[in-house]
């Protein structure tokens, strides 16, 4: 698998209340909220992405479910690791399949068009495996030149 670059982070949090005006009030950081409770800082220097994750929300886009299953650990963080293409999102996931990881959702396209996948770290940390058109725009420019 190679890596282009880690396109997102942040937490994941239980009291979205709570988690925005922590990162927002306490530690300044400024947010555009791009969902209902979900709460992006696209200007932060040093990362494609910051973003707020309601739990229940990342249960949805993980499991179909507002709740997460009780017999997986919480996450309190995301990370998504950008790769080079769509075909690049599933051909990790075979990758990371054959090295004996379970594969929560497979690589599948977003409605925003993001291709996605998800796998949890052994710390419990949610990572996806992703490919964001919009992230490779000036690549994709130097393609078509």
């Amino acid at each position: 698998m190679d890596i282009a670059f880690v396109a997102g982070f942040g937490p994941i949090g239980t009291d979205p209340d709570a988690t925005f005006n922590f990162w927002s009030q306490t530690i300044g950081i400024p947010f555009d909220e791009v969902a209902p409770d979900y709460y992006h800082a696209s200007d932060l220097p040093g990362t494609k992405a910051f973003a707020l994750w309601p739990l229940s929300q990342a249960a949805q886009a993980t499991f179909g479910t507002d709740q997460w299953p009780e017999d997986r650990p919480v996450p309190q963080a995301w990370i998504e690791l950008e790769v080079s293409s769509p075909e690049a999102v599933a051909d990790a996931v075979e990758e990371l399949r054959s090295k004996g990881q379970e594969i929560l959702i497979e690589a599948h396209e977003e409605p925003w068009g993001q291709t996605t996948a998800r796998l949890m770290s052994p710390e419990g940390m949610l990572v996806g495996i992703s490919y964001l058109p919009s992230f490779h725009a000036d690549e994709n420019k130097q393609d078509t030149e």
